[in-house]
């Protein structure tokens, strides 16, 4: 396989996790104990490191899957997979050690916040010559968005 169709196949798993961690969490957010544990490990955990392995050991073809190969290394690409995988060890530690809902409250809106400001970013590069970009600017603001509502109301429910 090779390295576009692989980044291509570890970004529908990282849809795939991210979906069901925020279904478990949904499932939980609201009400007066919640429990973010897998909905953090899923959604948090696993989509951070599978967004690192894309984004860090697959860069080439993960750049290429985005339109965006200029045919050499880019080392910020693969900064920005070190972060997805610092947030998502954090998660999984998290989860691991029970460190509890502060902790998992706090994973989802790191995440969170990291993707309301790709949102961001994506609407001002469509707005600014690349219209392709708009096709990504919904999907990332809905999951920024169901990352800060699941974090936020996870320590509303804190004591």
């Amino acid at each position: 396989m090779n390295q576009k169709k692989a980044a291509g196949f570890l970004m529908g798993l990282t849809y795939a996790f991210g979906a069901l961690g925020i279904g478990l969490a949904f499932s939980t957010a609201f009400q007066p104990n919640p429990d973010l544990r897998w909905g953090c490990l899923f959604a948090v955990g696993v989509a951070g490191i599978l967004s690192f392995v894309r984004h860090s050991l697959l860069h080439r073809g993960d750049a290429e899957r985005m339109g965006w190969d200029s045919g050499t290394t880019n080392p910020f690409q693969i900064e920005v997979g070190l972060a997805n995988l610092a947030w998502g060890v954090l998660a999984v530690v998290a989860v691991v050690l029970s460190w509890g809902l502060a902790a998992y409250s706090a994973c989802f809106l790191v995440f969170g916040f990291y993707m309301a400001f790709v949102t961001a970013y994506k609407a001002i590069r469509a707005g600014s010559g690349h219209p392709k970009e708009w096709g990504t600017v919904f999907p990332a603001a809905a999951f920024a968005t169901v990352l800060i509502i699941i974090g936020a109301a996870g320590f509303s429910a804190l004591p």
